[in-house]
């Protein structure tokens, strides 16, 4: 018998120091999208199970607990992704016409672990640009994970894109079991298994899907795509338009490398156009994701462009240089008027103090106090410890 103190596997209490710097986290990011116009939205942890599932939701449909609602007896799911809720929230309830602007963050819960190491209740946060169907709205995201990873310090050093739809022209009428071999041969990487999965396409589809897993490197990429690729819309609008990023994310970050992968992301059918993925110096592990996603909103009846990124609050604290316990104060417990009075102005102007409660004097705490709060001459003033 299991202790009832244990949780379930990949699920953990998160303690006071990471606790606090979390929350620290969420507020400066959620900050800095205000400051870009986002507006605030909290969707629900629970919703009916064909809303979370509907559209490009099918994908979670594995990574999504479900249940049944005592009330109406409807099948409902835990929200495994907060995105296609937030398209709900902007096709039902907002119904604008214009630019809507949007961020969230909250917990999602997965049935199994993204990664080994990685935990089934993420913290999502997310911000969401609907209205827009230029490259004005990507760039713009872009920018704001990228400001946000800097504030919090966790600065990019590798901003990885692609674009989903040179795939998505290659694949143009392949029955759905050959599509989803090439894709997974392409997310592994595997040129040989790509061969195979792709050999009922005939040569040339075959040949330009062989050469799509070769197209990874720098900006002359692109270039290489074009002399490599069959021409096709798709293809020259999604060059067209990393072109165009390129140059504005050069001009403005010239510190920032850029790396161009045009399978990055064909594991997820979610994307429609350019996908981004960015990484901290020497992580493997990605810190954000995103890109545009102009179907989202089509399950809820309201196709609108849409762009957007998210993370995970929870792996990235673990990217960010530890802080310095916060200074405090000390002060002494006591029931005297005055002493309630001076913790209670300190407490007024953002001081942090801790009054030690009677019997515990010799012992520490969390917060690093560096002074004390003290009777001198009938008033109570604070000194150094």
């Amino acid at each position: 018998m299991s202790s009832a103190w244990l949780l379930p596997e990949h699920l953990a209490d998160v303690l006071p120091a990471q606790a606090r710097r979390i929350e620290e986290l969420r507020r400066q990011l959620l900050d800095l999208a205000r400051s870009y116009g986002c507006e605030l939205v909290a969707p629900p942890l629970l919703e009916h199970l064909d809303s979370l599932l509907s559209g490009p939701g099918r994908a979670l449909n594995l990574r999504t607990f479900k249940l049944v609602d005592q009330l109406s007896g409807r099948s409902l799911g835990v929200r495994a992704d907060m995105t296609p809720q937030v398209a709900r929230i902007d096709a039902h309830l907002l119904n604008r016409r214009g630019v809507t602007r949007l961020c969230y963050c909250g917990p999602v819960v997965h049935t199994r672990p993204a990664t080994p190491l990685a935990t089934r209740e993420p913290l999502q946060f997310g911000v969401e640009v609907y209205g827009h169907a230029g490259l004005e709205a990507d760039l713009e995201v872009i920018e704001l994970a990228l400001d946000g990873l800097e504030r919090v310090g966790a600065p990019v050093s590798l901003l990885d894109l692609g674009d989903a739809r040179p795939l998505q022209a290659l694949l143009a009428d392949v029955e759905p079991q050959v599509a989803e071999a090439i894709r997974s041969a392409l997310s592994v990487r595997d040129a040989q298994a790509l061969q195979l999965a792709a050999a009922p396409l005939g040569g040339d589809r075959q040949l330009a899907l062989v050469r799509l897993l070769q197209l990874e490197g720098g900006v002359e990429v692109l270039a290489q795509a074009r002399a490599l690729l069959p021409s096709s819309p798709q293809l020259e609008s999604a060059l067209r338009d990393l072109q165009w990023l390129c140059e504005h994310l050069q001009r403005v970050r010239p510190q920032l490398a850029l790396a161009l992968d045009l399978t990055s992301l064909v594991s997820n059918d979610y994307y429609t156009g350019v996908c981004f993925t960015a990484y901290g110096a020497g992580q493997h592990q990605a810190l954000v994701r995103g890109g545009r996603y102009d179907e989202v909103g089509a399950a809820f009846g309201r196709r609108r462009p849409a762009v957007g990124f998210s993370l995970d609050l929870k792996a990235l604290v673990d990217s960010v240089p530890a802080e310095p316990l916060r200074a405090a104060i000390r002060a002494p417990w006591g029931e005297a008027p005055a002493l309630r009075d001076a913790v209670r102005a300190l407490r007024q102007t953002g001081e942090t103090v801790v009054c030690v409660l009677p019997g515990h004097e010799d012992e520490g705490e969390e917060y690093a106090c560096d002074r004390q709060l003290v009777a001198q001459g009938g008033t109570w003033v604070v000194q150094p410890l």
